[in-house]
């Protein structure tokens, strides 16, 4: 019965040393997430929650660079297995393109209209002035995010996510030291509080994008085809649109709907609490799901070369069922520990920190004890939609089954239960999670089909 866990020899050590890089570069993101939203969570609780509505667009634009690096990493590691490094970097210069296009329009956006921004996602007039600069600033730093987080994706997809663990490391220990200087004031530096924050974030990223280009000059691995990169050709356009399209619209409409979620809470009549809380809460589920990510990330990368190699369709099946296993029992693990740490740790000694008040400390205990619940289901789709369903060239199945459950179900749940039943808090938590309860039955059904294995390298795509 569990045969499918029996694979190769060195296959468990193929798969952690790929993962444990991707799981420590998603445990540095978030931790850079964490220590701005503690430090300016020092400020107060009005600050905090000001920091968290404007986060909202910008959390936008970090799906779509992500759903660029996702798509990227559908084509690119299927051209590993097959040795193409041309073919590569055509798929690496159509996703800088595109990349680019959506964060300088972004930019723009943020950078003219802050305050109108703000407005979509609160209508409490002293949280929009306190965002605005915050926006106008962070706003610009995705410009070198996007170029810098594709081509990390893409050496990512060829099997070194060491170079992403080194160079975020990088640009947490920098952002940290310079949150510090200028939120507080520190060093001889002015302070600036919440707009400190945002200069901050410009800084780091600039610093990752020079340090992409400086090694991707020097780099042996995939060396640079500058004809092929900045002239991927037609062809490379439409088979990026192809494949990756669907990712992108998965990505971009997925943080969409997240965004609205936000939005919901931001026109709850304790807004201030609910989104201090669910800033806090935020961040501790990064921190829950960075194994998961990384994992399912790994999945993504091994299932691909594999395809890409021309392995069968059992053998590609029977991984997929091992590689699901292991992820739904990592998520059975972290739900375990989240429901130990709640009592022990985070009442305690973390929510203190962040001076929340009583009812916002109630509303970020009870979102942990639903986290907790469902982080087996959200472990298991994390790695069939963004590791499987993807990587076997099935986006436009793994789009449908991210995105229906979310808004069908879980954003109506919501709004009805937060804007116009005024439901518990309870209620409303565990209908921001409803989706998950969908995904899992429904992504069971598509992975059993197996038409979801597909060689795209070849034209190949399931329906």
């Amino acid at each position: 019965m569990w045969s499918f866990l029996r694979q190769g020899p060195g296959f468990y050590r193929c798969l952690f040393g790929l993962a444990l890089p991707l799981i420590l570069q998603n445990l540095i993101t978030t931790s850079l997430g964490f220590v701005d939203t503690f430090m300016v969570g020092l400020l107060g609780n009005v600050e905090l929650s000001a920091v968290t509505a404007a986060n909202t667009p910008i959390f936008l634009v970090q799906v779509i660079i992500f759903g660029l690096m996702s798509g990227l990493t559908v084509l690119a590691s299927q051209y590993w297995g097959r040795g193409d490094i041309e073919s590569i970097n055509r798929c690496m210069g159509v996703a800088m393109y595109a990349g680019l296009a959506v964060s300088v329009t972004m930019a723009a956006v943020l950078f003219i209209a802050p305050v109108p921004v703000m407005g979509l996602v609160t209508d409490n007039r002293l949280l929009v002035e306190l965002g605005a600069p915050y926006l106008r600033i962070v706003g610009m730093s995705y410009i070198f995010n996007s170029v810098s987080s594709v081509y990390v994706s893409m050496q990512r997809s060829v099997e070194n996510p060491q170079l992403g663990l080194k160079i975020f490391g990088v640009s947490m220990l920098l952002n940290s030291f310079l949150n510090y200087c200028l939120i507080f004031g520190k060093l001889g530096a002015p302070a600036l509080g919440i707009t400190g924050a945002a200069i901050a974030t410009l800084c780091s990223r600039v610093a990752e994008f020079i340090i992409v280009a400086v090694y991707a000059l020097c780099n042996r691995r995939i060396p640079l085809n500058i004809r092929a990169l900045l002239r991927p050709g037609t062809e490379f356009v439409h088979r990026f649109a192809t494949y990756s399209a669907p990712v992108i619209l998965n990505e971009t409409l997925w943080g969409l709907g997240t965004s609205v979620m936000t939005a919901i809470m931001g026109h709850m009549s304790n807004s201030a609490e609910m989104l201090s809380a669910y800033a806090i809460m935020g961040n501790i589920d990064k921190f829950s799901t960075v194994s998961c990510s990384g994992l399912a990330a790994a999945t993504a990368v091994i299932m691909g070369k594999h395809i890409g190699e021309g392995a069968s369709k059992d053998k590609v099946y029977s991984l997929g069922l091992c590689l699901l296993t292991v992820s739904t029992l990592l998520g059975v693990v972290i739900g375990i520990c989240l429901s130990l740490l709640l009592p022990t740790v985070f009442i305690p000694y973390l929510y203190p920190l962040f001076n929340l008040t009583k009812e916002a400390t109630t509303i970020a205990v009870t979102m942990c004890v639903v986290y907790a619940c469902v982080m087996p289901m959200r472990a298991f789709d994390f790695t069939n939609i963004t590791g499987l369903l993807r990587a076997g060239g099935d986006s436009r199945m793994a789009a449908v089954l991210d995105l229906i459950p979310l808004w069908v179900v879980a954003i109506p749940l919501t709004a009805l239960t937060a804007l116009v039943l005024q439901a518990p808090i309870a209620v409303i938590c565990l209908c921001i999670q409803s989706e998950n309860l969908c995904k899992m039955p429904l992504g069971i059904i598509r992975l059993r089909s197996r038409k979801w294995i597909n060689d795209i390298t070849q034209g190949g795509e399931g329906t």
